[in-house]
C-alpha cells in the first residue's frame, strides 16, 4: 500500500503531500488527486480523531487517483498503529515521539517477524481480504509499509541521532509549531534556536540516509528547508485550503460583501 511513497523516498527529489483532517472526505481526496502535482495525502487521526471507516474511504479514494497515503496518529500501542494499516493506509506517522525507545516500538509495531511484532490479520484490504498467503502478506507489508515519526519536541531533538539510526524508519517529520512550543518559544518558527534544532535533525537524517520532512511556514521557509536537505514538504491543509478559497471568493465578489 505504501510502495509508491516508499520508492519516492529513495529518490533525490522533493515529495509533495497534502494534509487532510477536519474536512476528511473521499471527494476532497479525489479533488486533490485530480489537481495533480501531489504525491500523497496524510490523514490526521491525532488531532481530528478520524475513525477507521473514514480512513478506509480516504485511503481508497487516494488509491483511485494515484496518491499514496499515511496516517498521523498518537501511537500508544501496537493496535493503534496496526489498525490504520489494515484500513488500507500506506503507512503511519507517529506524533509526539520523545525518545529512540518510543520510535523503535513504533517501527516494531508496524512490522511482522523478523523485524517486529505486528498483530496478524490478513483479512483487511492490505491483505486483499485474505487473498494473500501468509508469507506474501508478511513480505509485502514489511517491504511496503511506510513508517515516519514526528520530531516535534526538544526531547526528540536531543535523541534525534539515535532515532534516525533506527532500521526501517523511512522519514523524520519536523513539527515546528509543537517543537517551538516545547522550547519555550511558542509560534516562533523562525527563531535561531528553532532553526538550530531543525539543522540538527537535518544532519542526523543525512548521516543515516533517512529522509526528513516538514510543514513549512511559507515558500521562503520551504526553500530554506529544501536547501538543508528536506525531501518531503507538507503543502496544504484542508482547513487552510477552505479558508483561502472562501477569502478568494469574497475578494472576487467584494462589491457584494459591502456593509
Amino acid at each position: 500500500m505504501g510502495a509508491l511513497l516508499k520508492a519516492l523516498l529513495q529518490q533525490d527529489r522533493v515529495i509533495r503531500v497534502f494534509a487532510v483532517g477536519q474536512f476528511c472526505h473521499p471527494k476532497l481526496v479525489e479533488l486533490i488527486g485530480f489537481h495533480g502535482g501531489f504525491d500523497a495525502v496524510w490523514l490526521d487521526q491525532e488531532h481530528v480523531g478520524l475513525t477507521i471507516p473514514q480512513i478506509e474511504e480516504a485511503a481508497r479514494a487516494a488509491r483511485g487517483v494515484g496518491l499514496d497515503s499515511f496516517v498521523r496518529l498518537n501511537a500508544t500501542d501496537y493496535a493503534t498503529v496496526m489498525r490504520p494499516l489494515e484500513a488500507g493506509a500506506g503507512g503511519i506517522m507517529a506524533a509526539m515521539v520523545r525518545s529512540a525507545r518510543q520510535a523503535e516500538d513504533i517501527v516494531s509495531w508496524t512490522k511482522f517477524h523478523p523485524r517486529g511484532c505486528r498483530g496478524v490479520n490478513g483479512t483487511g484490504v492490505d491483505g486483499r481480504y485474505g487473498g494473500y498467503t501468509a508469507l506474501e502478506y508478511f513480505r509485502k507489508a514489511n517491504a511496503e509499509t511506510v513508517v515516519g515519526v514526528q520530531i516535534e519536541h526538544i526531547d526528540a531533538v536531543e535523541e534525534v541521532e539515535k532515532i534516525a539510526a533506527i532500521p526501517d524508519l523511512d522519514f523524520l517529520f519536523v513539527g515546528p509549531a509543537d517543537l517551538s512550543q516545547s522550547m519555550g518559544l511558542p509560534g516562533e518558527w523562525e527563531h535561531p534556536r528553532v532553526w538550530q534544532a531543525v539543522e540538527r535533525v537535518a544532519r542526523a537524517a543525512k548521516d543515516q540516509r533517512v529522509a526528513w520532512a516538514i510543514l513549512p511556514l511559507s515558500p521562503a521557509h520551504a526553500r530554506r528547508c529544501v536547501a538543508m536537505g528536506c525531501r518531503l514538504l507538507s503543502l496544504g491543509i484542508d482547513a487552510w485550503a477552505y479558508q483561502k478559497g472562501i477569502k478568494a471568493f469574497k475578494e472576487e465578489y467584494a462589491e457584494f460583501f459591502g456593509a
